[in-house]
């Protein structure tokens, strides 16, 4: 990785924090001022800096202050921000043809998506994938497609699981502020099981499954239940990384009784865990697997890529949409894919992971209130407690992230009770910077 990066069209961004005004500086604080006037306070942001220009790990605002970022869009620019590659891809197709609407006159990208989608996702069955736009709609779509080939209602959630702000979706979360707070009526037939939280419950992830299994068994009934969707890796609860075998035995579970298994990946994919797809770590092989966030390089795309004969359960015109599949998000995410292998990119998460559990395990042995370091590859979150205990410890969340702000980091916090901080950079970040960041982090908790 070089230290200095230049786009074609702009000058070399160096990858490197550089605080140059308070933060917020003048000029985010006067555009902040004008937001305020035509955008809804429901459409909040958790740094009110302006940003200008970005490349790979560094974000630079409108007054010059350059950022590492931690948070990578939450997800998104999992290959980096503007990556070469993806602004070309992209550039190359605005200038053939910005948009037709695949179900009226389709085009080759899309297809070559979800044949991509079809190598990469976990098995070696024949695969179908529909592309949309978000990963809240990708998950609307997996619910209706097993509906339509289970014939049943019932959808299964995990306690902690976060998969949109749509009104199934937020039917469908765990944590109601400030998601779905004052939004109802919600849509029907979800069903929230316990899930498993090893830092928390102390289970096997037998013991975890059984619980899980029981307690749907006993509210529903797995003859009504048509899917059971899982996030792998819980975004918003946290980063949890449940016991081993809890997900094998859901699975399994869901195949005994012809329920559709969904892995949520919408977070957790794309290369960020050191595999394409998180289920790998857990041997799953889902029915359907969620895609959206990284697979594009920040541009929207989202899909469903699932066993042939569940996704041809719906009828001819059953999905899609306007911009499904969009052809200038299609060619960014083609040339992600290529990213990741030309750049070898799933052992560039191996090295983040490494490099950030290093550090955070070090930081948790000078500051008790680090109940846990967890996490898989570019995916590595602590949990902040209160000391000698399991309560959570939100506060000094709140006061960390500011103060990284504050210096140059911009990182993430997560978790039901809000006391997670989550670290999930892309994977063009250097050792050097991560090191750097970690030394912010060290401040902060030093200065609480």
């Amino acid at each position: 990785m070089t230290d200095t990066i230049a786009t074609q069209s702009s000058p070399a961004i160096p990858q490197e924090r550089r605080i140059v005004t308070a933060i917020p500086g003048p000029q985010s604080q006067a555009l902040h001022q004008r937001r305020a006037a035509v955008v809804p306070v429901g459409v909040s942001s958790v740094l009110p800096v302006y940003v200008a220009r970005a490349h790979g790990a560094i974000v630079v605002d409108i007054d010059g202050n350059q950022f590492i970022d931690l948070g990578a869009g939450i997800g998104v620019t999992t290959v980096g921000h503007t990556d070469d590659a993806v602004v070309a891809a992209a550039s190359a197709q605005l200038a053939d043809f910005t948009h037709t609407l695949f179900t009226v006159t389709p085009y080759e990208g899309y297809v070559r998506v979800a044949e991509l989608l079809a190598e990469h996702t976990p098995g070696d069955h024949a695969k179908k994938t529909v592309l949309v736009n978000s990963g809240a709609e990708a998950v609307e779509n997996a619910v209706k497609i097993a509906r339509k080939y289970t014939g049943r209602s019932g959808v299964a959630v995990l306690e902690h699981a976060y998969h949109g702000r749509t009104n199934l979706t937020m039917a469908m979360n765990f944590k109601a502020a400030p998601y779905s707070t004052g939004f109802g009526p919600f849509a029907g037939d979800i069903y929230r099981a316990p899930n498993s939280y090893p830092f928390h419950d102390g289970l096997s992830g037998a013991d975890a499954a059984a619980r899980t299994i029981a307690y749907l068994e006993k509210t529903v009934g797995a003859a009504d239940l048509a899917c059971l969707v899982v996030e792998p890796i819980q975004g918003e609860g946290g980063f949890q990384v449940p016991a081993e075998g809890y997900l094998p035995a859901l699975q399994q579970w869901c195949t005994d009784n012809g329920i559709v298994f969904v892995a949520d990946e919408i977070q957790s994919g794309m290369g960020r865990t050191g595999a394409y797809f998180a289920s790998e770590h857990f041997s799953l092989v889902p029915d359907l697997v969620l895609s959206a966030k990284g697979i594009a390089g920040g541009l929207p795309l989202a899909g469903v890529t699932g066993r042939a004969e569940i996704m041809d359960a719906a009828q001819p015109g059953g999905l899609g949409g306007t911009f499904g599949g969009n052809p200038v998000a299609t060619a960014a995410s083609i040339a992600v894919f290529g990213q990741i292998e030309s750049l070898g990119l799933l052992a560039e998460a191996t090295r983040i992971e490494k490099t950030l559990k290093t550090g955070l395990t070090a930081l948790q042995v000078k500051y008790p209130i680090i109940g846990e370091v967890r996490g898989i590859g570019a995916m590595v979150a602590i949990e902040l407690v209160e000391p000698g205990t399991l309560l959570p410890n939100a506060a000094a969340v709140t006061s960390i992230a500011t103060f990284a702000a504050q210096h140059g980091v911009i990182v993430l916090t997560a978790g039901t009770y809000g006391n997670v901080l989550r670290f999930l950079p892309s994977l063009a970040i250097t050792d050097e910077l991560l090191h750097d960041a970690l030394s912010v982090i060290d401040d902060a908790f030093a200065a609480l």
